[in-house]
């Protein structure tokens, strides 16, 4: 599992195009769902917009334990490379 999140990990760094904010902060979300688990800071302030939005995403995938969401993380980003195209980094 692990081998199979970090090659998304990549693969998503070279997709055609990028992604809409709120996918995203999705990404953002399940990335450290996965790799930290629930949000452990505080929410960035009003004018941390960029932070806001990713502790917003992060917030979002609270409760998933860390396998889930490396797998909703593989999940999304097939997803994109179907939707967007990406250079492979093999």
């Amino acid at each position: 599992m692990n081998e199979s999140f970090e090659r998304a990990v990549e693969e998503v760094k070279v997709l055609h195009q990028r992604p809409g904010y709120g996918v995203l902060a999705d990404l953002y979300g399940l990335y450290k769902q996965a790799t930290v688990g629930d949000v452990n800071i505080d929410r960035p302030g009003m004018f941390d917009l960029a932070g806001r939005g990713k502790w917003d995403g992060w917030h979002a995938k609270k409760g998933l334990s860390k396998e889930e969401a490396m797998i909703a993380y593989i999940d999304l980003v097939e997803d994109l490379k179907k939707e967007y195209g990406f250079t492979k980094t093999e």
